[in-house]
């Protein structure tokens, strides 16, 4: 693989995953048929994980809340934290689980409809798995920015200011 293409792809990508293959092959010097075989190498090989859209739910009629919780474990004798992390990032309201420093070993991210539904999943699945010691639940009542996106920006006046 060539390092300097794949940088530059993933710096591109990483911040519209919509561009073209033909457009990408332009801002990086290339062919595009190197694009997408470096591309398709990169998938492959995992380092591209996948695309995502990113949604401001506000703006819709779907109600969905998020919250981040904050997971104290016992690992497990020569498995560490990952088989704990594995059970949970199984459930489908989980969207991201990760190992985190401090106060707390594992925080997930986990969508549902309403905060009943999340601190429901929290209280019969998620504190009840064996090895989870403690949970501490934070809903995400507003977002101002997310991958990079602000939401929400105000639009600025682009007219002309005339003075006399």
């Amino acid at each position: 693989m060539n390092n300097k293409l794949r940088d530059e792809i993933l710096n591109i990508i990483e911040h519209n995953s919509r561009i073209d293959t033909k457009e990408l092959a332009v801002l990086t010097g290339v062919q595009e048929l190197d694009v997408v075989n470096e591309m398709a190498d990169m998938e492959k090989a995992g380092i591209i994980c996948g695309y995502h859209t990113l949604i401001d739910w506000e703006k819709t009629d779907i109600d969905t809340v998020t919250a981040l919780i904050e997971v104290r474990v016992t690992p497990q004798r020569g498995q560490g934290f990952d088989s704990i992390a594995e059970r949970i990032y199984k459930y489908p309201e989980v969207r991201s689980v990760y190992l985190i420093s401090g106060g707390y070993d594992l925080m997930v991210i986990l969508e549902g409809k309403s905060l009943r539904e999340v601190s429901s999943f929290v209280s019969d699945k998620l504190s009840t798995l064996d090895t989870v010691l403690s949970t501490a639940t934070h809903f995400i009542l507003k977002k101002y920015k997310d991958h990079g996106t602000i939401f929400n920006r105000e639009q600025e006046d682009e007219r002309e200011m005339i003075t006399p």
